[in-house]
């Protein structure tokens, strides 16, 4: 059977209202664009061509479900032929007869979240102070910083296309290993003077990997997967960097914090609070007067990385904060130096001090100055739930029940251990004492 001549389809369409004819190369080809319109073919019931005045024509399938209709797209016609569309539109009618419905299939392809949007709910649901931190904390500025930095430099270059229900632990073992080799390092100009250096290895991948892993748990707990892929991912195992600080070093530090003529007396107190006490720099430089404790020796932190949170001060430490100035209207212990907020520039203030410092203290930041008081109380003896106690950490809460029941104790622990870090940087408690007195008159 040949297809029909132009004319004898312009004449049966002009004989019927359904516009009902079988779909061929040359009836699609006659069809007329003269306006928006259906043309549906005679033979395979809902397969149909729409024509548009642009010239466009393009094949479909129409159905209903639950009284409503709907159309499913095939393809345009050239990219597809009439025959392939036929074919296509007999596999569709298939799927519908077994109860499935196509087009909100496609809908809901269309519609579905790639990694990264869901990146982005993620972290404005943070932003918003949602619990989506460890303990079920509120996640802090700081750690959104961080992570920010990973979900651009790592996760969004690797997956950040794909669709989140199409990601598969496969998927992400592959990430783990190319963010692992290095594959998302680079090294870029961020700003007018900023630079950000990414690097791969061990370490990146197996946080990265742990910052996604809780990014996937929360598009379950939004119902956008069922289940989590990152399930059974295996991390690579890495040694954290271990900073132990000699003597020598510490004394270095010690003479480029005295010849640090030019750096604002924050910097420096803050400095030596951080050696002295073992705290983490935001907790140093975030202090709040209302926090201190002089009588009982202690710092009283209303919130920390790890919530609310008492450390114990050394003698060292307490002449330290007993001789600082304090801003009238200010509550910080390091008021800024413009507006009303806490002190921040401490991170450039380190890279002079560190370059004052002559290549003795190269590869150590301000966080390393924590773990050096850590290994110095393990130096000295301390046992391991002690310097939990010392440095905050939140294991059984070891900090509390030291404080509470053997107060002396633990306030000992950090005599002694700030004492011989003190003695590191060439100031005894008085000397601390005097440098204040000094502090005071720059003020």
């Amino acid at each position: 059977m040949t297809d029909p001549s132009p004319e004898a389809v312009e004449t049966a369409l002009a004989r019927t209202k359904r516009k009902s004819v079988k779909l061929t190369k040359r009836v699609v080809d006659a069809l007329p664009t003269t306006r928006d319109d259906m043309f549906f073919d005679a033979e395979l019931k809902g397969f149909g061509v729409r024509v548009k005045p642009s010239g466009s024509k393009t094949f479909l399938v129409k159905y209903a479900v639950a009284g409503q209709t709907r159309r499913v797209s095939i393809g345009s016609y050239g990219a597809v032929t009439a025959e392939e569309a036929r074919i296509r539109a007999r596999d569709i009618l298939g799927r519908i007869a077994r109860g499935e419905d196509p087009a909100s299939d496609k809908r809901s392809e269309r519609e579905a979240p790639t990694v990264a949007e869901l990146c982005r709910q993620y972290l404005a649901a943070c932003e918003k102070g949602e619990p989506l931190g460890k303990g079920g904390r509120p996640k802090k500025t700081g750690a959104l910083y961080v992570d920010r930095g990973r979900i651009e430099r790592h996760i969004l270059p690797l997956l950040g296309d794909r669709k989140v229900r199409d990601v598969t632990t496969p998927d992400l073992n592959r990430f783990v290993r190319d963010v692992t080799a290095g594959k998302t390092a680079t090294d870029v100009k961020t700003g007018l003077r900023g630079r950000a250096i990414v690097e791969g290895g061990k370490g990146t991948a197996a946080r990265t990997m742990g910052l996604l892993g809780g990014i996937l748990s929360f598009a379950v707990a939004e119902g956008i997967i069922a289940a989590n892929p990152a399930r059974g991912v295996r991390r690579p195992a890495y040694e954290p960097r271990q900073v132990r600080l000699s003597a020598s070093a510490y004394a270095a530090l010690g003479n480029a914090l005295a010849q640090a003529d030019q750096l604002p007396w924050q910097a420096v107190a803050a400095i030596k609070l951080i050696a002295l006490t073992g705290l983490r720099r935001s907790e140093c430089t975030d202090l709040r007067w209302e926090w201190v404790d002089l009588d009982g020796r202690c710092l009283r932190l209303a919130d920390s990385k790890t919530g609310a949170s008492v450390r114990p001060l050394g003698a060292s430490a307490a002449a330290l904060l007993e001789g600082l100035p304090r801003l009238a209207g200010s509550p910080f212990v390091f008021p800024g130096q413009r507006g009303e907020g806490p002190y921040g520039g401490l991170p450039k203030a380190w890279d002079r001090v560190t370059s004052l410092a002559g290549g003795a203290l190269d590869g150590v930041t301000p966080h390393g100055l924590r773990h050096g008081f850590a290994a110095v109380a393990d130096d000295l003896g301390c046992t391991l739930p002690t310097i939990s106690g010392l440095l905050g950490h939140s294991a059984g809460s070891v900090t509390a029940r030291y404080v509470s029941k053997v107060d002396s104790a633990l306030v000992g622990a950090a005599d002694l251990v700030s004492g011989r870090v003190a003695a590191m940087l060439c100031q005894s408690a008085g000397e601390v004492q005097e440098a204040t007195v000094r502090i005071h008159a720059l003020t």
